[in-house]
């Protein structure tokens, strides 16, 4: 068996926008370093996820979804032009100039973001087309059929006990650990979906999101 194949399959669904799937994108990224993981990185879409409730949504928040669609869709051409691989490439790229450096979601940012990844800058043009919405709903469904309609982004799916993935809303953590916390929490995690019937762990949350 191969060092890839031997690797533990973990599905990440992820808004580019959404700071606290970016939080936990980078907590899997140290669990990459510390236990045997590999991610695969799809699109879900908080556009998609709340087109049918706006009218009950805040404005500012409406306004925030219309946006939401222009990183969704340049990160799904990317992927159907370029592959798989470019993924999680293009979203470390984006999510560090979004939160990290807080240069916004204009397309100046996003064809930097671009450049960052090695990416044409021409994918910048696709934010403002339809060329990719099927593909983008398609990967959002897979993520949310797999956990829920109750919840947002991050959806994160790992094997349970039987090696059939459950998946999770989450870990909504902040700052994202590193090193051994990142182990403990990845091996936290893999504990509870090992258990016929876990559900849920909440608290309110009291701190916002800390970029490092």
């Amino acid at each position: 068996m191969s060092e890839t194949s031997a690797k533990t399959p973990v599905d990440f669904w992820f808004d580019p926008l959404c700071p606290w799937a970016w939080m936990t994108s980078r907590w899997m990224l140290e669990v990459e370093k510390v236990r045997n993981v590999e991610v695969n990185w799809h699109v879900m879409s908080l556009a998609v996820l709340n087109e049918d409730k706006l009218d009950e949504l805040p404005e500012r928040y409406r306004e925030n979804m219309k946006a939401a669609w222009g990183p969704v869709r340049v990160v799904i051409a990317a992927q159907q032009l370029h592959g798989d691989e470019v993924v999680g490439k293009l979203y470390t790229a984006l999510g560090t100039r979004f939160h990290n450096r807080g240069e916004g979601t204009a397309r100046e940012t996003i064809t930097a973001a671009l450049a960052d990844a090695g990416l044409p800058a021409d994918l910048v043009d696709y934010a403002d087309k339809d060329t990719y919405d099927t593909e983008v709903r398609a990967s959002h469904k897979e993520g949310i059929d797999k956990v829920g309609q109750e919840v947002g982004t991050p959806v994160i799916a790992v094997p349970g006990s039987d090696g059939e993935q459950i998946a999770f809303f989450g870990p909504v953590v902040t700052p994202a650990p590193k090193g051994d916390e990142a182990a403990k929490l990845w091996d936290g995690t893999l504990m509870v979906a090992s258990i016929p019937g876990f559900y849920e762990i909440k608290r309110t949350r009291t701190q916002g999101p800390i970029f490092d």
